[in-house]
């Protein structure tokens, strides 16, 4: 395996030198076997996670290397990408994360939650511009703490946000042909199976498992819905419920390196428990001026390709692994180098209303960047295609004719479906 890894060459057209080194230019031992046991496909332990998440220098470089040589034994030189719609259906929420400025209560005059006609004209805006995905993102469960949401939804003939939710996800489906992908917050067993019905894919960030997060003074502090337990308890309920479930890192917001190898770890035991798990990003923090964390320090770029490498070798090769091209806007082709195969959703339509201050790039662009670092780029839809060509009882018979309509034999778009 290390040969394997001393043969290969340039890794990207005009790629730094660095980024050549073999593992035998490392200076550790102990690394350098690390590396080695990633590349025969053993599973790593928190030990090996923890040695490489603090690599740098030449050691950085060999676990790029490393990285990439797994997501293409794997997964190839294709990368993909999902165009969507962003749906934003309320930004009312029970809890303010730290360096959240998406989030609203009642008396904000920027507080709002979609009505049926909106959520509609966003879709069919969508649909005009050849969107398969209807992301549908909001506040976490607000009629929990405001009395005010709870009128509202009763006038919209709705108990609870996630009732609300469902109906337009169905809406939406019914009308426009998209297939919604909701990321609602924490739900129980009986609101997941409420979704499951009218959603390709759901998703949930677990950001960290680290309880440290939630003191006083720390970025969930007061947010109940982001105790990582609760987080966790979701994610398996959608694995029993054949979810095809998104989930990943925020970093940046004070865990520590080896945290986020314990977050990875975690999310690794999920998965080869129920299978469930299509995709896993690593986003960093973008800081807000609006924000408690408004004198924070972002990750940087090579703290991003370190934790993107790690994850790749903790989860191994099988797992789709994706990082948001508009939040590193001038440096996001270096994903692909660290191992990454999946660019997430891309809107032509709306923008990243989680961090508006960062607009996607143009899917174009998306496919230069990509060919140019020696990658194919294909469009997928909310559900991954293998969870369409290799893995049973993950879609929804009710979404079936329309995932077919729109997808080869490969559970990619088809070509005669796509726009650039």
């Amino acid at each position: 395996m290390i040969k394997e890894a001393q043969a290969v060459g340039k890794v990207a057209r005009g790629a730094p030198c660095t980024m050549m080194l073999s593992i035998h230019s490392s200076p550790s031992s102990d690394f350098q076997g690390t590396l080695a046991k990633a590349l025969a496909g053993h599973d790593l332990l928190p030990e090996d996670g923890y040695r490489l998440i603090d690599a740098t220098g030449s050691n950085l470089s060999a676990l790029m290397l490393t990285a990439g040589l797994v997501r293409d034994r794997y997964k190839g030189r294709t990368a993909t990408y999902s165009r969507k719609v962003f749906i934003p259906l309320t930004n009312l929420c029970r809890q303010k994360c730290g360096y959240c400025t998406f989030a609203k209560a009642p008396g904000d005059p920027l507080a709002h939650t979609m009505d049926p006609d909106e959520v509609l004209a966003v879709a069919e805006a969508g649909s005009r511009q050849g969107c398969k995905e209807a992301m549908f993102s909001l506040g976490e469960k607000p009629e929990e703490t405001y009395p005010q949401v709870r009128e509202h939804l009763a006038h919209l003939g709705h108990r609870s946000m996630v009732s609300y939710l469902r109906a337009m996800c169905e809406l939406v489906l019914e009308q426009t042909g998209l297939l919604p992908h909701a990321n609602p917050g924490i739900l129980t067993r009986e609101e997941l199976a409420e979704l499951r019905e009218v959603n390709a894919s759901m998703g949930l960030m677990l950001e960290n498992v680290s309880t440290r997060l939630m003191a006083p003074g720390g970025p969930h502090w007061k947010c109940a819905g982001k105790l990582p337990a609760a987080r966790l308890d979701t994610i398996a309920c959608a694995g029993e419920m054949k979810v095809p479930f998104t989930t990943g890192l925020l970093i940046g917001i004070g865990e520590t390196p080896q945290e986020r190898v314990d977050s990875l770890l975690a999310i690794k035991e999920l998965h080869a428990r129920h299978g469930h798990i299509q995709e896993v990003i690593i986003q960093n923090l973008r800081v807000k001026e609006d924000t408690a964390m408004r004198r924070w320090h972002e990750p940087s770029l090579l703290d991003m390709v370190r934790t993107i490498a790690v994850a790749r070798l903790i989860l191994a090769g099988d797992m789709n692994i994706q990082a948001p091209p508009n939040l590193a806007p001038q440096a996001y082709q270096l994903y692909l180098l660290a191992g990454i195969n999946d660019w997430g959703g891309v809107s032509p339509v709306t923008s990243d209303f989680i961090n508006p201050e960062a607009p996607w790039p143009s899917i174009a662009e998306l496919k230069a960047v990509t060919e140019e670092a020696g990658f194919q780029l294909r469009e997928r839809l909310a559900i991954y295609p293998e969870y369409l060509t290799r893995r049973n009882g993950f879609i929804r018979e009710s979404l079936r004719p329309r995932i077919l309509a729109w997808t080869d034999h490969d559970g990619y778009v088809r070509k005669e479906n796509q726009r650039w």
